[in-house]
């Protein structure tokens, strides 16, 4: 299989980089079942890798959540102060990105979390996430007008690279069938890293699918070899 040699990077975070899902599923779930309700695999694949505003709206109108967005959201912020502290990082990710960052490819961050709970789920890696070349916060960034499957936010990462790379000269890094919709409508590669649940229909616009981050090989994509 050939790809297009890339020469910017741009990752997603949660569920990619961070084993923060698992925490984003307990919390809807939770909140969910006070109504009687279940988070279902249906509703979770709609959800992911989408931004809060459009998450909360998803989650109260496809459970028919007897509650109304603004309260949702209330219980929704609480419970990520509980829930998403400290999550792990994936097999892999802090290789990569201390790879790309000693042979200085540019690479940034593309996540659907807001300013806050980005600041609160990296808190404990610091210098890994102060290696990145910017970061743009979905639900906070006001330049980012639609939240994935759109495009949007992945022109907005690419135009705030120094040289203003082309889209087709960015290699996206993804785990939702959102992020990759809306990467490759930005007219990106995607390297998708769904986790086990994600049906193979789900995965198959990806332009390459891994298990996980340790099979990258960024000379693939015209990158310096591990």
């Amino acid at each position: 299989m050939t790809f297009s040699p890339v020469t910017h990077v741009i990752f997603d975070m949660d569920g990619l980089l961070l084993d923060s899902e698992k925490g984003y599923d307990k919390i809807i779930s939770s909140i969910a079942s006070k109504y009687g309700k279940e988070y279902t695999h249906e509703v979770h694949m709609k959800i992911l890798g989408t931004p809060e505003q459009e998450t909360v709206r998803l989650a109260v109108e496809l459970m028919e959540l007897p509650i109304t967005k603004e309260e949702f959201f209330q219980q929704y912020k609480v419970k990520i102060q509980e829930e998403l502290k400290h999550p792990p990082l994936f097999a892999g990710a802090e290789r990569l990105l201390k790879h790309l960052h000693k042979h200085k490819v540019p690479f940034a961050l593309a996540t659907s979390s807001s300013n806050e709970a980005t600041e609160l789920k990296t808190s404990h890696y610091k210098e890994l996430f102060g290696l990145f070349l910017h970061k743009v916060m979905g639900s906070s960034d006001p330049e980012v007008k639609k939240g994935k499957p759109h495009p949007d936010i992945y022109l907005v990462c690419a135009s705030r690279f120094p040289d203003k790379p082309s889209p087709s000269n960015c290699l996206v890094f993804e785990d939702a069938p959102n992020g990759v919709k809306g990467a490759l409508a930005a007219g990106m590669q995607v390297v998708m890293v769904p986790a086990p649940e994600v049906e193979e229909e789900l995965r198959k616009p990806a332009t390459l699918v891994l298990n996980s981050l340790t099979e990258f090989k960024p000379e693939d994509f015209g990158l310096p070899a591990f």
